[in-house]
C-alpha cells in the first residue's frame, strides 16, 4: 500500500435510479451555447460556431435535493438547466456513429454559473474556469442506465418556468458532442458531459429552489441557501 501524507478524500458518486450501485464521477466537461437561441442571447452565432468545451472539477458535483450556500466572490448567479451524458466505456477518437456506445446512462443537471465573473473573464479574453468550475457548480439528478429518447427539458425556479427545450433541438446532439470531445480528450468512464443549456438562464437568489427536469429522468433540485 502506498503511503499517504494525508488521507485521500473519498471518491465522489451519484444515485443510479432503481439500482443500490453508485455511479463514480471522475470527470466533468461541458459545451458551451449547444442551442442556438441560448447562443444568440449570449452573443454568439450558432451557425459559425464549432462546439468547444469547458470543464468543472469531479468534486463540484451536488446531488439533488441539496441546499447550498451562495457562492462568494458573485452577486449574480446563474442557473443553466442542461441533459447531462455518464460515459461509461473508454474512447478516443470515437467516429459518430460509435459514439452512443459510450454512454452508460443519463441525468438532469444544472450548470451554476458565476455570469458576472464569466463576462469579466469574456472581456478580458480570459479563461471561464472561476466562472463555472467553483465548489458545487454541478446539480446532477440520478442517473438512469440506457438510452434517452427524445424528450423536453424544462427549469423553473421557485415552480416559475424559465427554461424549456426539446432534447432535438440541440445543434449537436450527444454522439457529436461525444465524438468532437473524444478527439480531444480519452474519454473514460466516470465521466459526465453537460450537453448545453437552452435560452432563458437567469438569476438565483438566497432562498430561491431550481428545479431541472428532464422527461424520463429523476429531476435535479437544489436550494440556495
Amino acid at each position: 500500500m502506498v503511503a499517504l501524507v494525508f488521507p485521500a478524500l473519498p471518491t465522489v458518486t451519484l444515485p443510479v435510479t432503481g439500482r443500490q450501485e453508485r455511479f463514480p464521477v471522475r470527470r466533468i466537461f461541458c459545451v458551451g451555447r449547444n442551442y442556438a437561441e441560448h447562443s444568440r442571447e449570449m452573443g454568439g452565432e450558432p451557425e459559425r460556431e464549432s462546439p468547444f468545451f469547458f470543464t468543472k472539477p469531479g468534486d463540484a458535483v451536488v446531488e439533488s435535493g441539496s441546499r447550498i450556500p451562495y457562492p462568494m466572490a458573485t452577486t449574480n448567479l446563474h442557473h443553466e438547466g442542461e441533459l447531462v451524458l455518464a460515459i461509461g466505456k473508454a474512447g478516443a477518437m470515437v467516429p459518430e456513429e460509435d459514439a452512443p456506445n459510450l454512454i452508460w446512462g443519463h441525468a438532469a443537471g444544472n450548470d451554476l454559473t458565476r455570469r458576472d465573473l464569466q463576462a469579466e473573464a469574456k472581456a478580458n479574453r480570459r479563461p471561464w474556469d472561476m466562472a463555472k468550475g467553483f465548489d458545487k457548480s454541478a446539480v446532477v439528478g440520478p442517473i438512469r442506465p440506457g438510452a434517452l429518447p427524445d424528450g423536453s427539458l424544462r427549469c423553473s425556479v421557485n415552480g416559475t418556468t424559465r427554461q424549456e427545450a426539446r432534447l432535438s433541438d440541440m445543434i449537436w446532439t450527444p454522439a457529436a458532442i461525444i465524438a468532437a470531445l473524444s478527439r480531444l480528450v480519452s474519454l473514460s468512464p466516470g465521466d459526465l458531459i453537460f450537453t448545453g443549456t437552452p435560452a432563458g438562464v437567469g438569476p438565483l437568489n438566497r432562498g430561491d429552489t431550481c428545479k431541472v427536469e428532464i422527461d424520463g429522468l429523476q429531476s435535479a433540485t437544489v436550494t440556495i441557501a
